[in-house]
Protein backbone atom coordinates (compact mmCIF):
# COMPACT_ATOMS: atom_id res chain seq x y z
CA UNK A 1 0.00 0.00 0.00
CA UNK A 2 2.90 2.37 0.78
CA UNK A 3 4.31 2.02 -2.72
CA UNK A 4 0.89 2.67 -4.27
CA UNK A 5 0.49 5.86 -2.24
CA UNK A 6 3.99 6.93 -3.26
CA UNK A 7 3.19 6.29 -6.92
CA UNK A 8 0.04 8.39 -6.58
CA UNK A 9 2.05 11.22 -5.01
CA UNK A 10 4.63 11.01 -7.83
CA UNK A 11 1.96 10.92 -10.56
CA UNK A 12 1.64 14.70 -11.17
CA UNK A 13 5.38 14.94 -11.92
CA UNK A 14 5.31 11.87 -14.17
CA UNK A 15 2.13 12.82 -16.02
CA UNK A 16 3.62 14.77 -18.93
CA UNK A 17 1.66 15.92 -22.02
CA UNK A 18 3.29 13.15 -24.07
CA UNK A 19 2.14 10.53 -21.54
CA UNK A 20 -1.41 11.88 -21.65
CA UNK A 21 -1.44 11.96 -25.46
CA UNK A 22 0.07 8.48 -25.69
CA UNK A 23 -2.75 7.18 -23.53
CA UNK A 24 -5.29 8.88 -25.77
CA UNK A 25 -3.68 7.33 -28.83
CA UNK A 26 -4.03 3.86 -27.27
CA UNK A 27 -7.77 4.47 -26.87
CA UNK A 28 -8.14 5.86 -30.41
CA UNK A 29 -6.47 2.83 -31.97
CA UNK A 30 -8.29 0.41 -29.66
CA UNK A 31 -11.70 1.85 -30.45
CA UNK A 32 -11.14 2.19 -34.17
CA UNK A 33 -9.49 -1.19 -34.72
CA UNK A 34 -11.25 -3.57 -32.34
CA UNK A 35 -14.25 -2.04 -30.54
CA UNK A 36 -16.05 -1.76 -33.86
CA UNK A 37 -15.86 -5.57 -33.98
CA UNK A 38 -18.13 -5.64 -30.93
CA UNK A 39 -20.80 -3.83 -32.92
CA UNK A 40 -20.39 -6.23 -35.82
CA UNK A 41 -20.67 -9.27 -33.54
CA UNK A 42 -23.74 -7.82 -31.82
CA UNK A 43 -25.40 -7.09 -35.16
CA UNK A 44 -24.59 -10.61 -36.35
CA UNK A 45 -26.34 -12.03 -33.25
CA UNK A 46 -29.33 -9.61 -33.48
CA UNK A 47 -28.45 -8.18 -30.05
CA UNK A 48 -30.59 -5.24 -28.93
CA UNK A 49 -29.08 -1.83 -28.18
CA UNK A 50 -29.53 -2.14 -24.41
CA UNK A 51 -27.38 -5.27 -24.19
CA UNK A 52 -24.85 -3.85 -26.69
CA UNK A 53 -24.52 -0.66 -24.63
CA UNK A 54 -23.98 -2.74 -21.50
CA UNK A 55 -21.31 -4.85 -23.26
CA UNK A 56 -19.45 -1.72 -24.33
CA UNK A 57 -19.43 -0.08 -20.91
CA UNK A 58 -18.40 -3.35 -19.21
CA UNK A 59 -15.26 -3.82 -21.30
CA UNK A 60 -14.24 -0.15 -21.56
CA UNK A 61 -14.65 0.65 -17.86
CA UNK A 62 -13.10 -2.70 -16.95
CA UNK A 63 -10.08 -1.94 -19.14
CA UNK A 64 -9.81 1.55 -17.67
CA UNK A 65 -9.93 0.59 -14.00
CA UNK A 66 -7.62 -2.42 -14.52
CA UNK A 67 -5.07 -0.21 -16.34
CA UNK A 68 -5.07 2.34 -13.52
CA UNK A 69 -4.81 -0.29 -10.76
CA UNK A 70 -1.95 -2.20 -12.42
CA UNK A 71 -0.02 0.93 -13.39
CA UNK A 72 -0.20 2.41 -9.89
CA UNK A 73 0.38 -0.91 -8.13
CA UNK A 74 3.38 -2.07 -10.16
CA UNK A 75 4.69 1.35 -11.35
CA UNK A 76 4.70 0.11 -14.94
CA UNK A 77 2.76 1.20 -18.05
CA UNK A 78 0.52 -1.87 -17.72
CA UNK A 79 -2.40 -1.57 -20.12
CA UNK A 80 -5.53 -3.71 -19.96
CA UNK A 81 -7.87 -4.26 -22.89
CA UNK A 82 -10.79 -6.40 -23.95
CA UNK A 83 -9.94 -9.65 -25.72
CA UNK A 84 -10.04 -9.05 -29.48
CA UNK A 85 -9.65 -12.78 -30.33
CA UNK A 86 -12.54 -13.37 -27.93
CA UNK A 87 -14.73 -11.08 -30.05
CA UNK A 88 -13.79 -13.09 -33.14
CA UNK A 89 -14.88 -16.25 -31.33
CA UNK A 90 -18.22 -14.67 -30.44
CA UNK A 91 -18.99 -13.85 -34.07
CA UNK A 92 -20.16 -17.42 -34.56
CA UNK A 93 -21.15 -18.26 -30.98
CA UNK A 94 -23.32 -15.43 -29.66
CA UNK A 95 -26.44 -16.65 -31.43
CA UNK A 96 -25.88 -20.30 -30.55
CA UNK A 97 -26.64 -20.15 -26.79
CA UNK A 98 -29.15 -18.44 -24.51
CA UNK A 99 -27.71 -15.11 -23.40
CA UNK A 100 -27.72 -16.15 -19.73
CA UNK A 101 -25.52 -19.17 -20.59
CA UNK A 102 -23.12 -16.87 -22.45
CA UNK A 103 -22.84 -14.75 -19.30
CA UNK A 104 -22.22 -17.92 -17.30
CA UNK A 105 -19.39 -18.87 -19.66
CA UNK A 106 -17.84 -15.41 -19.19
CA UNK A 107 -17.91 -15.89 -15.42
CA UNK A 108 -16.32 -19.35 -15.59
CA UNK A 109 -13.51 -18.07 -17.83
CA UNK A 110 -12.90 -15.13 -15.46
CA UNK A 111 -12.72 -17.36 -12.38
CA UNK A 112 -10.30 -19.69 -14.18
CA UNK A 113 -8.00 -16.73 -14.96
CA UNK A 114 -8.09 -15.61 -11.31
CA UNK A 115 -7.28 -19.10 -10.04
CA UNK A 116 -4.42 -19.44 -12.52
CA UNK A 117 -3.01 -16.12 -11.31
CA UNK A 118 -3.18 -17.22 -7.67
CA UNK A 119 -1.52 -20.54 -8.51
CA UNK A 120 1.53 -18.82 -10.01
CA UNK A 121 1.70 -21.51 -12.69
CA UNK A 122 1.47 -19.19 -15.70
CA UNK A 123 4.33 -17.04 -14.46
CA UNK A 124 6.56 -20.06 -13.88
CA UNK A 125 5.82 -21.51 -17.29
CA UNK A 126 6.42 -18.28 -19.19
CA UNK A 127 9.82 -17.83 -17.49
CA UNK A 128 10.94 -21.12 -19.01
CA UNK A 129 10.58 -19.73 -22.53
CA UNK A 130 13.92 -18.39 -23.88
CA UNK A 131 13.95 -14.60 -24.28
CA UNK A 132 14.82 -14.66 -28.03
CA UNK A 133 11.76 -16.85 -28.68
CA UNK A 134 9.53 -14.50 -26.69
CA UNK A 135 10.87 -11.51 -28.62
CA UNK A 136 10.41 -13.34 -31.93
CA UNK A 137 6.80 -14.07 -31.02
CA UNK A 138 6.25 -10.43 -30.01
CA UNK A 139 7.76 -9.19 -33.26
CA UNK A 140 5.41 -11.51 -35.16
CA UNK A 141 2.41 -10.06 -33.33
CA UNK A 142 3.46 -6.45 -33.93
CA UNK A 143 4.70 -6.77 -37.49
CA UNK A 144 1.16 -7.21 -38.82
CA UNK A 145 0.44 -3.66 -37.79
CA UNK A 146 3.66 -2.49 -39.37
CA UNK A 147 2.59 -4.13 -42.63
CA UNK A 148 -0.72 -2.26 -42.36
CA UNK A 149 1.17 1.01 -42.78
CA UNK A 150 2.12 0.04 -46.34
CA UNK A 151 -0.84 -2.13 -47.33
CA UNK A 152 -2.91 1.03 -46.85
CA UNK A 153 -0.56 3.04 -49.09
CA UNK A 154 -2.33 2.25 -52.43
CA UNK A 155 -5.62 3.35 -50.92
CA UNK A 156 -4.40 6.77 -49.70
CA UNK A 157 -0.84 7.31 -50.97
CA UNK A 158 -0.62 11.04 -50.20
CA UNK A 159 -1.90 10.74 -46.63
CA UNK A 160 0.31 7.76 -45.76
CA UNK A 161 3.40 9.32 -47.35
CA UNK A 162 2.98 12.64 -45.54
CA UNK A 163 2.32 10.88 -42.23
CA UNK A 164 5.44 8.78 -42.74
CA UNK A 165 7.61 11.81 -43.50
CA UNK A 166 6.23 13.88 -40.62
CA UNK A 167 6.70 11.01 -38.16
CA UNK A 168 10.36 10.39 -38.96
CA UNK A 169 11.22 14.09 -39.27
CA UNK A 170 9.78 14.72 -35.82
CA UNK A 171 11.58 11.63 -34.52
CA UNK A 172 14.88 12.88 -35.94
CA UNK A 173 14.30 16.31 -34.39
CA UNK A 174 13.80 14.71 -30.98
CA UNK A 175 10.08 15.21 -30.51
CA UNK A 176 8.86 12.97 -27.73
CA UNK A 177 5.58 11.90 -29.37
CA UNK A 178 5.96 11.98 -33.19
CA UNK A 179 2.84 9.82 -33.60
CA UNK A 180 0.69 12.74 -32.45
CA UNK A 181 2.07 14.93 -35.24
CA UNK A 182 1.53 12.16 -37.78
CA UNK A 183 -2.04 11.67 -36.56
CA UNK A 184 -2.80 15.40 -36.78
CA UNK A 185 -1.51 15.58 -40.35
CA UNK A 186 -3.43 12.45 -41.30
CA UNK A 187 -6.67 13.82 -39.88
CA UNK A 188 -6.17 17.10 -41.73
CA UNK A 189 -5.58 15.39 -45.09
CA UNK A 190 -8.51 13.01 -44.54
CA UNK A 191 -10.79 15.95 -43.70
CA UNK A 192 -9.71 17.92 -46.78
CA UNK A 193 -10.39 14.83 -48.94
CA UNK A 194 -13.84 14.35 -47.40
CA UNK A 195 -12.88 10.92 -46.00
CA UNK A 196 -14.15 11.52 -42.45
CA UNK A 197 -17.81 10.53 -42.07
CA UNK A 198 -19.59 11.66 -38.92
CA UNK A 199 -23.17 11.35 -40.10
CA UNK A 200 -25.77 10.17 -37.62
CA UNK A 201 -23.60 10.52 -34.49
CA UNK A 202 -25.68 11.07 -31.36
CA UNK A 203 -24.37 11.68 -27.85
CA UNK A 204 -25.72 8.71 -25.88
CA UNK A 205 -24.68 7.47 -22.46
CA UNK A 206 -23.92 3.76 -22.17
CA UNK A 207 -25.67 1.99 -19.29
CA UNK A 208 -24.98 -1.37 -17.59
CA UNK A 209 -27.65 -4.08 -17.77
CA UNK A 210 -27.48 -7.01 -15.34
CA UNK A 211 -28.11 -10.54 -16.60
CA UNK A 212 -28.42 -13.40 -14.13
CA UNK A 213 -26.11 -16.17 -15.34
CA UNK A 214 -26.99 -19.78 -16.01
CA UNK A 215 -24.50 -22.55 -16.67
CA UNK A 216 -24.29 -25.43 -19.11
CA UNK A 217 -21.66 -27.94 -20.12
CA UNK A 218 -22.08 -26.95 -23.78
CA UNK A 219 -21.32 -23.27 -23.09
CA UNK A 220 -18.42 -24.29 -20.84
CA UNK A 221 -16.75 -26.29 -23.61
CA UNK A 222 -17.71 -24.09 -26.56
CA UNK A 223 -17.24 -20.64 -24.98
CA UNK A 224 -15.59 -20.58 -21.55
CA UNK A 225 -12.67 -22.88 -22.41
CA UNK A 226 -11.82 -21.15 -25.73
CA UNK A 227 -12.12 -17.69 -24.14
CA UNK A 228 -9.80 -18.77 -21.31
CA UNK A 229 -7.26 -20.21 -23.78
CA UNK A 230 -7.37 -17.20 -26.10
CA UNK A 231 -6.90 -14.80 -23.19
CA UNK A 232 -3.71 -16.56 -22.12
CA UNK A 233 -2.14 -17.30 -25.51
CA UNK A 234 -3.24 -14.41 -27.70
CA UNK A 235 -3.34 -11.58 -25.16
CA UNK A 236 -1.57 -12.17 -21.84
CA UNK A 237 1.54 -13.90 -23.19
CA UNK A 238 2.26 -11.19 -25.82
CA UNK A 239 1.20 -8.50 -23.33
CA UNK A 240 3.79 -9.49 -20.75
CA UNK A 241 6.34 -9.80 -23.57
CA UNK A 242 5.75 -6.12 -24.43
CA UNK A 243 6.61 -5.09 -20.88
CA UNK A 244 9.59 -7.44 -20.71
CA UNK A 245 10.91 -6.01 -23.97
CA UNK A 246 10.75 -2.54 -22.43
CA UNK A 247 12.87 -3.72 -19.49
CA UNK A 248 10.19 -4.23 -16.83
CA UNK A 249 10.02 -7.12 -14.39
CA UNK A 250 6.47 -8.32 -14.99
CA UNK A 251 4.43 -9.64 -12.02
CA UNK A 252 2.30 -11.61 -14.47
CA UNK A 253 0.45 -13.67 -11.85
CA UNK A 254 -0.78 -10.59 -10.00
CA UNK A 255 -1.71 -9.00 -13.32
CA UNK A 256 -3.78 -12.07 -14.16
CA UNK A 257 -5.54 -11.58 -10.83
CA UNK A 258 -6.36 -7.93 -11.59
CA UNK A 259 -7.61 -8.58 -15.10
CA UNK A 260 -9.49 -11.68 -13.93
CA UNK A 261 -11.35 -9.71 -11.25
CA UNK A 262 -12.12 -6.95 -13.77
CA UNK A 263 -13.51 -9.61 -16.11
CA UNK A 264 -15.56 -11.18 -13.32
CA UNK A 265 -17.13 -7.86 -12.32
CA UNK A 266 -18.01 -7.01 -15.92
CA UNK A 267 -19.24 -10.47 -16.92
CA UNK A 268 -22.87 -10.16 -15.64
CA UNK A 269 -23.15 -6.94 -17.65
CA UNK A 270 -21.97 -8.56 -20.89
CA UNK A 271 -18.19 -8.12 -20.67
CA UNK A 272 -16.51 -11.00 -22.46
CA UNK A 273 -13.13 -10.60 -20.77
CA UNK A 274 -10.35 -8.17 -19.82
CA UNK A 275 -6.73 -9.09 -20.50
CA UNK A 276 -3.33 -7.48 -20.82
CA UNK A 277 -3.14 -5.45 -23.99
CA UNK A 278 -1.05 -7.28 -26.59
CA UNK A 279 -0.68 -4.49 -29.15
CA UNK A 280 -1.54 -1.01 -27.93
CA UNK A 281 0.55 -1.53 -24.77
CA UNK A 282 3.64 -1.08 -26.93
CA UNK A 283 2.51 2.50 -27.62
CA UNK A 284 3.20 3.57 -24.02
CA UNK A 285 6.34 1.63 -23.13
CA UNK A 286 8.90 3.53 -25.21
CA UNK A 287 10.91 6.73 -24.68
CA UNK A 288 8.39 8.72 -26.72
CA UNK A 289 6.04 8.40 -23.77
CA UNK A 290 8.61 9.53 -21.19
CA UNK A 291 12.44 9.44 -21.27
CA UNK A 292 12.49 7.94 -17.76
CA UNK A 293 11.20 4.32 -17.71
CA UNK A 294 10.34 4.71 -14.02
CA UNK A 295 7.79 7.40 -14.88
CA UNK A 296 6.09 5.76 -17.85
CA UNK A 297 3.52 4.25 -15.52
CA UNK A 298 1.77 7.62 -15.81
CA UNK A 299 0.86 6.76 -19.40
CA UNK A 300 -0.88 3.61 -18.14
CA UNK A 301 -2.88 5.72 -15.70
CA UNK A 302 -3.72 8.19 -18.48
CA UNK A 303 -4.86 5.34 -20.71
CA UNK A 304 -7.17 4.07 -17.99
CA UNK A 305 -8.59 7.56 -17.52
CA UNK A 306 -9.34 7.90 -21.24
CA UNK A 307 -10.97 4.46 -21.30
CA UNK A 308 -13.27 5.44 -18.43
CA UNK A 309 -14.20 8.84 -19.87
CA UNK A 310 -14.89 7.52 -23.35
CA UNK A 311 -16.49 4.32 -22.06
CA UNK A 312 -19.37 6.26 -20.56
CA UNK A 313 -20.13 7.37 -24.12
CA UNK A 314 -18.91 4.08 -25.60
CA UNK A 315 -21.42 3.66 -28.42
CA UNK A 316 -21.02 7.27 -29.54
CA UNK A 317 -17.21 7.17 -29.46
CA UNK A 318 -17.07 3.88 -31.35
CA UNK A 319 -19.32 5.33 -34.06
CA UNK A 320 -17.05 8.38 -34.21
CA UNK A 321 -13.92 6.32 -34.74
CA UNK A 322 -15.70 4.10 -37.23
CA UNK A 323 -16.11 7.22 -39.35
CA UNK A 324 -12.34 7.60 -39.78
CA UNK A 325 -10.71 6.19 -42.93
CA UNK A 326 -9.26 2.74 -42.37
CA UNK A 327 -6.02 3.78 -44.06
CA UNK A 328 -5.52 6.41 -41.36
CA UNK A 329 -6.00 3.84 -38.58
CA UNK A 330 -3.62 1.37 -40.22
CA UNK A 331 -0.99 4.05 -40.82
CA UNK A 332 -1.02 5.51 -37.31
CA UNK A 333 -1.00 2.02 -35.74
CA UNK A 334 2.08 1.04 -37.76
CA UNK A 335 3.90 4.26 -36.92
CA UNK A 336 3.00 4.12 -33.22
CA UNK A 337 4.42 0.59 -33.01
CA UNK A 338 7.57 1.27 -35.04
CA UNK A 339 9.85 1.57 -32.01
CA UNK A 340 8.42 -1.59 -30.42
CA UNK A 341 8.88 -3.54 -33.66
CA UNK A 342 12.50 -2.42 -33.93
CA UNK A 343 13.34 -3.31 -30.34
CA UNK A 344 11.65 -6.72 -30.44
CA UNK A 345 13.35 -7.67 -33.72
CA UNK A 346 16.78 -6.57 -32.47
CA UNK A 347 16.29 -8.41 -29.15
CA UNK A 348 15.15 -11.55 -30.98
CA UNK A 349 18.32 -11.64 -33.07
CA UNK A 350 20.77 -10.36 -30.45
CA UNK A 351 22.03 -13.81 -29.38
CA UNK A 352 23.43 -15.91 -32.27
CA UNK A 353 22.55 -19.13 -30.46
CA UNK A 354 18.90 -18.15 -30.18
CA UNK A 355 18.24 -16.81 -33.66
CA UNK A 356 16.76 -19.97 -35.18
CA UNK A 357 14.13 -20.33 -32.45
CA UNK A 358 13.34 -16.61 -32.60
CA UNK A 359 12.99 -16.75 -36.39
CA UNK A 360 10.59 -19.71 -36.23
CA UNK A 361 8.54 -17.98 -33.53
CA UNK A 362 8.40 -14.85 -35.68
CA UNK A 363 7.41 -16.66 -38.89
CA UNK A 364 4.80 -18.74 -37.06
CA UNK A 365 3.18 -15.79 -35.29
CA UNK A 366 3.16 -13.24 -38.10
CA UNK A 367 0.52 -15.01 -40.28
CA UNK A 368 -1.99 -14.80 -37.38
CA UNK A 369 -3.62 -18.20 -37.93
CA UNK A 370 -5.77 -20.25 -35.55
CA UNK A 371 -5.34 -23.99 -35.02
CA UNK A 372 -7.45 -26.06 -32.59
CA UNK A 373 -9.09 -22.76 -31.52
CA UNK A 374 -5.69 -21.53 -30.29
CA UNK A 375 -4.09 -18.44 -31.78
CA UNK A 376 -0.75 -18.06 -33.53
CA UNK A 377 1.16 -16.50 -30.57
CA UNK A 378 0.85 -19.77 -28.63
CA UNK A 379 2.04 -21.88 -31.57
CA UNK A 380 4.86 -19.39 -32.15
CA UNK A 381 6.10 -20.05 -28.62
CA UNK A 382 5.69 -23.82 -29.01
CA UNK A 383 7.56 -24.14 -32.31
CA UNK A 384 10.09 -21.51 -31.30
CA UNK A 385 10.96 -23.38 -28.09
CA UNK A 386 11.17 -26.72 -29.94
CA UNK A 387 13.52 -25.20 -32.51
CA UNK A 388 15.60 -23.57 -29.79
CA UNK A 389 15.96 -26.90 -27.96
CA UNK A 390 16.81 -28.70 -31.20
CA UNK A 391 19.57 -26.21 -32.01
CA UNK A 392 21.02 -25.72 -28.51
CA UNK A 393 20.39 -28.82 -26.37
CA UNK A 394 23.70 -30.50 -25.54
CA UNK A 395 25.60 -28.14 -27.81
CA UNK A 396 27.78 -26.62 -25.06
CA UNK A 397 28.82 -30.06 -23.85
CA UNK A 398 29.62 -31.12 -27.40
CA UNK A 399 31.62 -27.96 -28.01
CA UNK A 400 33.70 -28.56 -24.88
CA UNK A 401 34.67 -32.02 -26.11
Amino acid sequence: MTSVLQNIRDLPRALTPSAILSGLLVVVVGYASSLVLVFQAATNANMDNAHLSSWVIAITLGSGFASIVMSLWFRQPAIAAWSTPGIALLFSSLGSFPYSEIIGAYIIASVAIILLGFSGLFGRLIKLVPQPVVMGMLAGVLIRFGFGLFTSFPESPLMVLVMLVVFFLMRRMGFRAPTIGALAVGLLIAALNGEIHLDGIQLNLASPLWTTPTFSVEALLSLALPLFTLALTSQNAPGQAVLRAAGYEVPINKMLGVTGFASLIGAPFGGHGITLSAITAAMVTGPETHPDPDKRYAAGVATGFWFIVTGVFGATVATLFAGLPIALIHAISGLALAAAIMSSLSAAMAEPSGREGALVAFMCTAPNFTFLNIGAPFWGLVFGVLTHLLMTYGKNATDKK
